[in-house]
This record gives structure tokens, sequence and C-alpha cells, in this order.
């Protein structure tokens, strides 16, 4: 809200908050309770019934297609798309003992936990930031893996012990960006449209074909990371099978003005070489 203040100060801008029922319910596992759409849907019918003009969401969060009546109309500046450790004794993942105990919410950073350190115990989390972190502070954790832009914007960059490199944990597309969403045609996409960042666009537009493409959906674990190098998108892709732990990846570059191609293309290779079934055992593994 700040941002767009900013850009326009002849305007009154309100702030309404809106719990979402995965705000409310932070016992279930996102999958129990219908993955990570159940961050997006009721700001999406505040939208509907014309309460708000605009949404702010967690990029990542948001389904890669979304309701015809509404458009994505902005992506302001990304914050760091990395994963972070908060572990007791500042030691490193590399660091931890065998048998230490992580805290993660997400199978893909189990998976890719799993891939690094098998001696290590991925244990599932659910919770706010705080919750998380003071899991670690009493002891009933050795550590968690959270998303970096969240503790970025909680201001507790000092908590972090590690910053994991993307080469090991490839991060969920469109991680540290946010999505503005708003109605198809409504006057309020040019107001969007002032906050946005040309090369955060660039790179989640990547990413957000990479996942549409791709028809794996929240349950699956997949990751995708786009970068910009000068005239080019560098983009890399993750899919791992849930129950087999099997991880298959791959890269391509090409040009900017031509990202959602690049994610596509990216996508489709990877089917190629066999993520369609690491997919599927997500649809299985959900379902057992």
């Amino acid at each position: 809200m700040r941002q767009l203040s900013v850009a326009a100060p002849q305007l009154e801008l309100s702030l309404v908050k809106i719990r979402t029922q995965g705000d409310r319910d932070r016992r279930s596992s996102l999958i129990q309770i219908g993955g990570r759409g159940v961050f997006v849907k009721e700001l999406e019918e505040a939208l509907f019934r014309k309460e708000i003009d605009v949404a702010v969401h967690s990029l990542k969060d948001m389904p890669s297609q979304l309701d015809s009546r509404l458009q994505l109309a902005a992506v302001p500046v990304r914050r760091d798309p990395r994963d972070a450790l908060v572990a007791r004794s500042s030691k490193t993942l590399s660091q931890l003992p065998a048998g230490a105990r992580i805290g993660t919410g997400s199978q893909r950073r189990a998976i890719e936990l799993m891939a690094f350190r098998p001696d290590l115990n991925a244990c599932p989390l659910r919770g706010n930031i705080d919750t998380r972190v003071n899991k670690v502070r009493s002891g009933e954790l050795d550590g968690v893996i959270l998303s970096a832009a969240a503790m970025e914007r909680m201001g507790w960059q000092n908590k972090v012990t590690e910053y994991l490199p993307v080469e090991i944990f490839l991060p969920a597309a469109c991680q540290g960006a946010l999505g503005i969403e708003v109605r198809v045609s409504d006057e309020a996409a040019k107001l969007a449209a002032l906050i946005n960042d040309e090369e955060s666009w660039l790179t989640t537009t990547a990413e957000r074909a990479f996942l549409r493409t791709l028809g794996g959906g929240c349950r699956s674990a997949i990751a995708a990371m786009a970068q910009v190098e000068g005239n080019i998108l560098c983009m890399e892709g993750m899919v791992a099978g849930l129950s087999s732990g099997k991880i298959i990846k791959a890269g391509l570059k090409g040009s900017c003005q031509a990202a959602e191609e690049l994610g596509k293309t990216l996508a489709l290779n990877m089917l190629d070489m066999g993520a369609e079934k690491l997919i599927e055992e997500a649809q299985v593994f959900t379902a057992q």
C-alpha cells in the first residue's frame, strides 16, 4: 500500500485486511485444506463483490490460471527468492548433526533437503513465521526452512543462519514476489501498473508459464527460478516425485521478450524427460 500511495499521492487509499482459510487454519497441512489456493480465494471473492479493488497476494500462492474475470496487473520489485535456514547454535545445514529435526511445510523443500542430507529428519510444519521460528528457539526443532523474503519482510534477517544456495534448493516458482490482482478492464489496473517492476514481471511470467504448462498444481513438488542477464532470461526448473524422491532438473535460456514462451518450452522439455510421471506421483501420494 505504501508503494501505491507514493505512486499515486492524489488518491485516498484504504487497507482492508482479509483473513483467508489458510491464515485461519494453521494446523492442517495445505494439501488437506485445498492447497495454496486457500490463501487466495477469499480475496478474489471480495474482488467479485467489489468490496475491494486491488488484491495483494504472495504470487507463489496464486493459481497459474486465473478466473477469466480477474487479471494479474502488476508484480512489484521481487525480494530474495531463496530459501533460508534458521537453526539452533548457528549451525549451517552442512554442519547440523545426523538426525537433526528440520521443520518445513513444503514438500518441495523436504525433498530437496533429503536429496542434500538424507541423514536429517524433515518434519511437517504449519503455523505463521513467528510460530515456526519459536519451535527452534524452544528446542522442539533443530532448524526450520523458510522463505528468505518472509524473513526480510519481518525484519528478521539477523535470525537467518544460512541462505540456501539455489543450486541445491531451487525455490518455488514466484517465491519472493507479490502479485497485484484486479478485475478485468477495471480502472484499478492502471493504478497497479504504476508499481510494476519489469524485471520481476518477466521472471515471474516465465515461472508461471512453466507451472501452467506442467499442470502439476499445488500438490506437486515443482520449483522454478528465472533471472535476467542483460537481454537474456536464464531459467532453471525442477520436478520431484513425492513418493520416489526422484528429481529432474533442466535449464534454458532465451530472449527477455519471450518470457512466457521460455517457461512453456522448459516445461515441455521436462515433460519429455519424464516429469509427467513424477507429477502423477503427487496425485497418488496425496490420495493416500
